[in-house]
């Protein structure tokens, strides 16, 4: 099931985050490992706006989150996180799937994120979800200062990109 998210969440997200992060010391990239989940703060905004969700299992109990931020006509995925006992059963491709139907429904054409190129479970991963990478020359100013703020938190340390995928029309009314 997917559910908007709500500060009771906030704490399980940030479980998520940490556990998840865990798989990126398995191939050598502790600094991405060792950094900070979302912060109270910034959890409670994306909780306020209505663009945070979470998967959860039978129990309700969150097992994957989305955080969402809106621009013109696309709608960014600032995190997408699935908990490592749960993962490789698509989770993370429903929680996307789902807000695809939500950016349609608000005006959006377009979904984009950064990633890490080389990372299967990130690049590769998406590519698999229908994401195509979007040259540097076509970054807008929002996305040009995603992938600074990123590169402050030193993960330009590895080779990142910047996907989009398009959404498809909804059914005609």
């Amino acid at each position: 099931m997917i559910r908007a998210a709500t500060t009771a969440d906030l704490g399980r997200i940030q479980e998520i985050e940490i556990a998840a992060a865990e798989l990126f010391r398995t191939i050598g990239m502790d600094a991405v490992a060792d950094d900070l989940p979302p912060t109270a703060e910034q959890l409670n905004a994306y909780f306020a706006a209505g663009t945070a969700w979470v998967a959860t299992d039978p129990a309700v109990k969150a097992i994957g989150y989305i955080l969402i931020d809106g621009h013109a006509d696309w709608a960014h995925i600032e995190q997408v996180t699935v908990h490592p006992q749960h993962s490789r059963r698509g989770v993370g491709a429903a929680l996307i799937d789902h807000v695809e139907d939500w950016a349609r429904d608000h005006g959006h054409f377009w979904l984009s994120l950064t990633t890490f190129s080389d990372v299967p479970w990130n690049g590769p991963y998406y590519e698999r979800l229908g994401f195509s990478h979007l040259p540097e020359s076509e970054w807008s100013v929002q996305l040009r200062g995603i992938v600074e703020r990123e590169a402050d938190r030193a993960l330009a340390a590895w080779p990142r990109t910047v996907m989009t995928r398009r959404i498809p029309a909804g059914p005609v009314a």
